[in-house]
């Protein structure tokens, strides 16, 4: 077992549950289609990552998919809003006796996997780590203990997520990523041609 973990978000990917934002312009099947090609990039981007890992599904504990249970620990996201859900998955990790725990959405195209490794380097001497979303999110998370005030009053999903939380950490020592673009709308994704050809007509 690594004292490192990496937890990946996912939404089970079920069609008019994903993208929902992005299905309004493309419709839903094709948002499937984007989702689900994100979380197999996910899936290859930390699958052979030095450290353990685990995936927190948003409805039901699937056994047969992308994720092998070999290497995957397989959770249920717990709590009334993305924020207790994350807050509840870090407590988890900590009371397993992790050390540097950290967090990742599953639908971004541009992740590396230098991002999750500088990451993980820079909690040797930082408290927190995070990785800014264009969209004035963020899509990583890390930590080496439980910061739980930073899930708290926050309206998710908003232009306003990164600025609070870096507010709320301001007397902690904090290392920022380079900013990547999180795949919502389909603004994010017109000039790609990657995830354009997998829209359906």
């Amino acid at each position: 077992m690594s004292k490192n973990l990496i937890i990946i978000f996912t939404r089970n990917p079920e069609l008019g549950k994903v993208k929902t934002r992005l299905a309004q312009t493309i419709g839903e099947a094709s948002a499937l289609n984007i989702y689900s090609f994100l979380l197999e990039h996910t899936e290859k981007i930390i699958r052979d990552l030095a450290c353990d890992k685990a995936v927190y599904y948003s409805e039901a504990i699937q056994e047969k998919d992308i994720w092998n249970p070999k290497i995957y620990q397989k959770h249920l996201q717990n709590g009334t809003d993305l924020g207790a859900r994350m807050s509840n998955a870090f407590l988890n990790a900590f009371q397993n006796n992790y050390e540097k725990v950290m967090i990742i959405g599953s639908d971004l195209f541009d992740l590396k996997q230098k991002h999750v490794t500088e990451a993980f380097q820079s909690l040797n001497k930082r408290d927190v780590v995070i990785g800014p979303a264009k969209d004035g999110g963020y899509y990583l998370l890390g930590m080496k203990a439980l910061h739980a005030h930073i899930f708290e009053n926050k309206t998710w999903g908003t232009s306003s997520v990164l600025k609070d939380t870096l507010k709320d950490l301001h007397k902690i020592k904090v290392h920022q990523l380079e900013t990547l673009n999180d795949i919502d709308t389909f603004e994010d994704m017109k000039n790609n041609s990657t995830l354009k050809q997998l829209i359906h007509d």
